[in-house]
Order: structure tokens, then C-alpha cells, then sequence
């Protein structure tokens, strides 16, 4: 259900909608919760994302977006800088913070899926730069 049908001076549930309905990367599933679709939000976009093991995304940023993700579960690494040489990688319990135009790529080079909540403002901006 949208924010239209809500009032918008109470807090309220918001169903996970299709992946289907926000941008996506290759290798990694994004499912949109809040967002300026569902409730109306316009500085927040707030979901859940999934990486299947052994995966890795082309090389992407997003925009002014800043973008702060905390893992549930399984493992994931973030290339950036010069040819993607360098990394930091984040495990449950962790935080990844991503800076707006930071050109990066996301990899779960283990056996196990990844899972995340993942927090994107002011909206789920991805540019995909390509292989």
C-alpha cells in the first residue's frame, strides 16, 4: 500500500514491495521498504539487499547519494580506487558506509548468501558504469 492511502501524520507498516520496482545492479537483488514510492519519503530510501554466493557486480555508484548498509548475514567486499585495487569488507553486525560518486564494485566472494539492510539518501540513485 502508498503513502496516499496513509494518513501521513502516523507512523505506519510498509510492506517489502518487488525488486522489480527500484533500480537494480547485476549480481545483487535490492528490495524496496520506504521510499518516496511507498510512503512518500523525499529524503530516504530504505530496503533489504541480497547477493547470491560466489557474485560480483559490475563496476557502479550512486550519485549524491550517501548509502549505509548493516549486514545480517554472510560477507561482503566493496573495490574502489585506482582500478579497484583496494577494499574493505564487512561481515554481521558491521556497518559500510559508501560516500556520494564513490565509484566502486560489490562482491560476496563466499559460499554463503549475503543479506543487508541497506539505507539510501536521498533516494536509491545507481549508475551502472558497465563490465
Amino acid at each position: 500500500m502508498t503513502a496516499e492511502h496513509h494518513d501521513m501524520s502516523k507512523p505506519f507498516v510498509v510492506k517489502a514491495q518487488p525488486p522489480s520496482t527500484t533500480i537494480q545492479t547485476r549480481g545483487m537483488e535490492r528490495v524496496p521498504g520506504v521510499t518516496s514510492d511507498t510512503v512518500g519519503a523525499s529524503r530516504l530510501w530504505l530496503g533489504t539487499v541480497t547477493a547470491a554466493p560466489n557474485e560480483k557486480g559490475p563496476p557502479h555508484h550512486h550519485g549524491e547519494a550517501e548509502t549505509g548498509v548493516y549486514v545480517l548475514r554472510g560477507r561482503l567486499r566493496v573495490y574502489f580506487g585506482e582500478d579497484f585495487k583496494e577494499f574493505i569488507e564487512a561481515g554481521p553486525g558491521d556497518f559500510i558506509f559508501v560516500p556520494p560518486h564513490v565509484h566502486h564494485i560489490e562482491e560476496n566472494p563466499y559460499d554463503e548468501l549475503y543479506e543487508a539492510v541497506l539505507a539510501r539518501s536521498p533516494d536509491n540513485i545507481v549508475v551502472n558504469l558497465g563490465d
